[in-house]
């Protein structure tokens, strides 16, 4: 994609800060670094996001991800905790359409990173809950490993 920020770096069009690198992945400090350490890990093969992976790219990509967590948490025993975070579609706060997962280390509850989980429970009794998940469940079957 000629206008991706992301297959520029991995292009080496444009300079990133790598932290690991092979054939089909790279990973490198996200400019913004929300926390000391935040790293983005990318596939090289563009892919705008998640509902565009097969389960070769999935395979490719989310493997690679303990190894770079756990080089990232040896680096500074200061950090205690590690947000792993995939933003897909504009909606969920995807800015870069080049799929990417951040690897944002914590080191206190307050680092300056925060996530909010609203507590809907209230709303949801068990068969709202049963009726989701049958909908779910019934389009898995359409879902091919292309």
């Amino acid at each position: 994609m000629q206008d991706c920020i992301f297959c520029k770096i991995v292009a080496g069009t444009i300079p990133s800060t790598t932290v690991y690198e092979d054939d089909e992945v790279k990973a490198f400090l996200d400019i913004s670094q929300a926390t000391p350490g935040h790293t983005l890990v990318v596939p090289k093969k563009h892919a705008a996001d998640i509902f565009e992976y097969d389960e070769e790219l999935a395979k490719t990509v989310f493997s690679r991800i303990p190894k770079i967590a756990r080089a990232l948490k040896a680096s500074d025993p200061q950090i205690t905790g590690l947000n792993i975070v995939n933003n897909n579609g504009e909606v969920a706060y995807q800015t870069v359409f080049h799929s990417h997962v951040h690897l944002i280390p914590r080191y206190s509850q307050k680092d300056g990173f925060k996530m909010v989980f609203d507590d809907n429970s209230d709303q949801y009794d068990s068969a709202k809950l049963q009726a989701i998940a049958a909908n779910i469940k019934a389009h898995l079957e359409d879902q091919t490993n292309e």
